[in-house]
């Protein structure tokens, strides 16, 4: 009966293990697109320049 309950256990924890992983990616990635867009059409022109040339410091093509 204990055998049971250890596979149950671990199966719940791989699932959680996945859900994490998956939050923290999805996460990553709107937070990731947000600066992108916020750096990109940003007004104030401070932001807009560190990130282009952020861009061009990585030999990062942008124009």
């Amino acid at each position: 009966m204990s055998i049971s309950t250890r596979h149950t256990h671990s199966a719940t924890a791989a699932t959680s293990t996945r859900s994490q992983r998956l939050a923290v990616a999805i996460g990553a990635t709107v937070l990731g697109a947000f600066l992108v867009y916020f750096a990109g059409f940003s007004h104030i022109e401070a932001v807009h320049n560190a990130a282009h040339d952020t861009r061009h410091s990585a030999a990062f093509p942008c124009h």
